[in-house]
């Protein structure tokens, strides 16, 4: 195997060295440009909140984000109750565990 010279890249020429050059200053002034340009940024807002149906019970719509943000937290500690339920009947199901593979093992 023989040496390559020095400053030269693995088996890219001359033209492949140069597009590549161009291609990373371009990349560079592209990405420096917006950065240098960018206005503030306007404050967050939150969107309306959706009106009620016609029919639809007076209590049925949210009427602040925060009320939409406290249903969906009970919903999340519901959801987490029913994830720890298997833990919670353990204690019950342990005494009759070795009969129930028993009878499963006889079918």
């Amino acid at each position: 195997m023989t040496a390559r010279p020095l400053g030269r890249c693995h088996g890219m020429t001359k033209t492949q060295r140069m597009l590549a050059a161009f291609a990373f200053a371009g990349a560079a002034a592209g990405l420096a440009a917006p950065a240098a340009s960018a206005a503030p940024l306007a404050p967050l807002t939150l969107p309306d909140l959706p009106t009620a149906a016609p029919g639809m019970p007076a209590g049925a719509q949210p009427a602040s984000v925060q009320e939409i943000g406290a249903k969906l937290s009970e919903g999340a500690n519901q959801l987490n109750q029913l994830m720890e339920l298997p833990n919670q009947l353990e204690p019950l199901i342990a005494p009759v565990q070795p009969i129930v593979e028993l009878a499963g093992a006889i079918q």
